[in-house]
């Protein structure tokens, strides 16, 4: 009660309107949507999984009265490919970062080419599994990655089409990893019980699980009528260089102006390269470069209130945080407390400005996006306000010519 009072009485001296009272919330019934109703019915577990599903409600901006910029051709947006779904696959990271290598080829190349997002997603679980093994169990095997795992994979595995390696069995038109995942983990788990370190043992029997469920990742193929191999095709063809991409972060429990790590369990291997800079230059640097024709693929998080599937919006309502207030220092204490979280990647392809206020459209992988007309060209994308960018994304991958400026402010070492 004390609490209570005291910013009652700081409202009040200092003259702030009670605007908390603004944005109300209500509570929202279940309902299946898209996840249920198409990917889970794709791998046979929507009946049984729902079969007995009480009715239930969760908590959610009342967005019902705003107006929002809420369609594509409201917004200035660069070459991408249309969003596909991740299924029922917990790699939002591959998916969209592979979407964000595809604009760059594009915006390199003239090239109009879908890759291959399981193929990267095959090689990130072989280098999980190497360092579980060589850490002795202490090193996180997930479904979740980084964008800069994408990277890292490109660099030493190369890349392939999608129509060279999709991942799925015949047939199936959605990603399922669950049981491909849950039997990894359980052989790995035995391997600690046990304490059986073989690394060639384990990554032949991992490679083995995966072979089975998502098919075994070519070594060679044709393209245009000519044999390359992954790293030839991503070199010769794409014309990518991997070095050429970076990571901007802001949060000020690491020194600004420095490359730091990412604390957070999907950095798995301890990257330490994120370039940390203030908040108002991360979200001044951001708006520079999409102006300037660059996309970027973003991370942050998405279980908020003001995050509103139905509407396909992303706010920060008032009864969070008035806008006035969002700063470094309320961003930095949602990440130490937990409740922002890198839970989803997604792919950052324009902009626009409505009342002196930027907003993002963002092409999504995950299901939420698809719970309105599939014929609608807003289908598998969010609209995201710019408080909400500024609040809980945490970090964005982007070539290094959009930040050229900012990265000579850096220390070398």
């Amino acid at each position: 009660m004390r609490k209570f009072c005291g910013l009652i009485s700081i409202m009040l001296l200092s003259g702030i309107n009670m605007i908390f009272a603004q944005d109300k919330v209500k509570f929202i019934e279940y309902k299946p949507g898209f996840y249920q109703n198409n990917i889970l019915k794709d791998v046979n577990e929507y009946q049984e999984q729902n079969k007995n599903t009480k009715s239930r409600k969760y908590l959610k901006a009342d967005v019902s009265t705003l107006s929002f910029p809420n369609k594509i051709d409201q917004y200035k947006y660069y070459w991408h490919k249309q969003p596909i779904s991740q299924g029922n696959a917990g790699t939002c990271w591959a998916f969209s970062t592979t979407s964000f290598y595809e604009s760059e080829v594009y915006r390199l190349t003239k090239q109009d080419i879908k890759l291959s997002e399981i193929y990267t997603v095959y090689w990130e679980y072989v280098e999980k599994a190497r360092r579980f093994v060589q850490e002795r169990g202490n090193s996180e095997f997930s479904e979740g990655s980084e964008a800069n795992a994408v990277t890292r994979m490109y660099e030493k595995y190369g890349i392939v089409p999608m129509d060279v390696y999709s991942g799925l069995q015949k047939n199936q038109k959605f990603h399922s990893h669950e049981k491909m995942y849950d039997e990894m983990n359980s052989y790995l788990n035995q391997l600690k019980i046990n304490n059986a370190w073989s690394e060639e043992e384990a990554i032949s029997t991992i490679k083995s699980i995966m072979n089975h469920y998502i098919g075994v990742p070519p070594v060679e193929f044709e393209f245009n009528g000519k044999k390359v191999t992954p790293k030839q095709f991503l070199q010769d063809v794409l014309k990518l260089n991997m070095e050429d991409y970076v990571d901007i972060i802001s949060y000020i429990q690491e020194p600004y102006f420095e490359k730091v790590e990412y604390k957070v369990p999907d950095n798995w291997w301890h990257n330490n390269d994120y370039f940390n800079v203030p908040l108002d230059i991360f979200m001044e640097s951001l708006n520079n470069l999409l102006k300037s024709g660059f996309t970027v693929s973003i991370d942050g998080d998405v279980s908020e209130a003001g995050f509103v599937s139905e509407s396909q919006v992303a706010i920060v309502p008032s009864f969070d945080i008035p806008s006035k207030y969002i700063d470094e220092n309320a961003r930095q204490f949602r990440f130490s407390n937990k409740t922002t979280t890198d839970d989803h990647l997604m792919h950052l392809v324009g902009y626009t400005e409505k009342d002196g206020v930027y907003w993002y459209l963002v092409k999504d992988s995950s299901a939420g996006s698809r719970n309105n007309d599939e014929k609608s060209k807003e289908f598998g994308y969010y609209f995201f306000h710019q408080d909400y960018v500024k609040l809980k994304i945490m970090s964005y991958t982007v070539h290094k010519d959009a930040v050229k400026e900012l990265l000579t402010k850096f220390k070398s070492k």
